[in-house]
């Protein structure tokens, strides 16, 4: 399996850890439930990790709510 930084992946969710753990978690429900894969990899890897793989490459981002006036 390949390592990703942190870092790098705390950069691809404006900088919160728990952003970060929110769309992990709902990328990998997807990926569990039958969604296809973005990124190639290992096909007995868990959805937790291939989201984060997804994640680190870009192919997953958040989005930016706006709040209401």
């Amino acid at each position: 399996m390949e390592y990703v930084a942190l870092e790098k992946l705390l950069d691809k969710s404006n900088g919160s850890i728990y952003k970060l753990v929110i769309l992990a978690s709902r990328r990998a429900l997807e990926i569990a439930e039958g969604q296809p894969k973005l990124v190639e990899g290992n096909p007995s890897l868990k959805p937790s990790t291939i989201a984060l793989q997804e994640i680190a490459a870009g192919k997953v981002t958040a989005k930016k709510i706006k709040p209401k006036e």
